[in-house]
């Protein structure tokens, strides 16, 4: 069930990117980043046993703003991905200092949620700070890569290969990031080398599927489809 389950958030995922980008243009892909940022983080805290192996929730939403970096890079240029990367960066810093403030204040003798929320936003300073590095190098030298072989390789029918040259280096500089800084001493070395390959499959599982969806993205480009770009 739980694999059905994934591959429906999949299809979800890449179809919401593809809709904001059909119908509010570049600012619909700036909208994405910073809402995969937040809902991954949130969803990260969630442990799921997918194709035999146990994972973290998340992975699907985090790697997806991959994709919108992406097409950002590869429509309008590596200026205007960077953007993307900032955005989302800021709004994890503010989501996570918002809601440990809003921790901060006593709850009334009624309040039911102060437990609940504890538990999802309360998060530790070396989860944050890694999750925050991890974002921050990976987005980064993703939308480097994708640069990097775009000037290299600019032919349309190779969008391919910059599209994955790029995404499965920045998902490997993600997942061991945060894996080391998260986990190093907290987990003995086997488990946090399981820790790293299950995160990293997934999330290069995630970035082979999404090759279709930003060729499909070009071509609305390229018909005068996308919202302020005819």
């Amino acid at each position: 069930m739980n694999e059905l389950l994934w591959t429906a958030m999949l299809a979800v995922n890449f179809g919401c990117i593809l809709i904001a980008y059909r119908f509010f243009g570049k600012t619909g892909l700036y909208a994405w980043v910073p809402l995969a940022a937040v809902v991954a983080n949130i969803q990260v805290l969630k442990l799921v046993d997918l194709f035999g192996i146990t994972a973290t929730l998340g992975n699907i939403v985090y790697a997806s703003s991959f994709l919108v970096t992406d097409i950002l890079s590869e429509i309008y240029g590596k200026k205007e991905a960077k953007k993307a990367v900032y955005l989302g960066l800021f709004s994890l810093v503010v989501m996570t200092g918002l809601m440990n403030l809003a921790l901060a204040f006593t709850p009334a003798t009624d309040d039911f949620a102060q437990g609940s929320l504890a538990t999802i936003f309360g998060f530790m300073p070396r989860i944050a700070g890694a999750s925050l590095l991890a974002y921050l190098l990976s987005q980064t030298h993703d939308v480097w890569a994708f640069d990097f072989w775009k000037n290299r390789f600019p032919a349309h029918k190779l969008l391919w290969l910059r599209n994955n040259a790029s995404t499965m280096v920045s998902q490997f500089i993600d997942s061991s990031l945060f894996t080391l800084m998260a986990f190093w001493g907290v987990y003995p070395m086997g488990a946090l080398v399981e820790i790293f390959w299950t995160t990293y499959l997934l999330k290069w599982l995630v970035g082979a599927a999404d090759t279709p969806f930003i060729y499909l993205a070009r071509r609305w480009f390229n018909q005068g489809k996308i919202p302020g770009d005819k």
